[in-house]
């Protein structure tokens, strides 16, 4: 993989890290919301954090294999 694409990885899951995180603060506050419908979206949310964190991982490991030798 890139260097390029690497950072396109790390960029999607830092992007993803923020609206998810800022989302369930949002969701987690409202208080016109059911209990049911912020158990859905925190579970969601948590789903897609899990996803950013797997790609961020796949997106580091490929930085670090593509660094020159010391």
């Amino acid at each position: 993989m890139s260097r390029r694409a690497a950072w396109v990885l790390l960029a999607a899951a830092g992007w993803t890290f923020f609206i998810w995180i800022t989302r369930i603060a949002n969701i987690l506050g409202d208080d016109d919301r059911s209990a049911g419908f912020k158990v859905v979206h925190v579970v969601l949310a948590l789903v897609s954090v899990a996803f950013a964190t797997a790609i961020a991982v796949i997106g580091y490991r490929a930085l670090r294999e593509r660094q020159p030798s010391s």
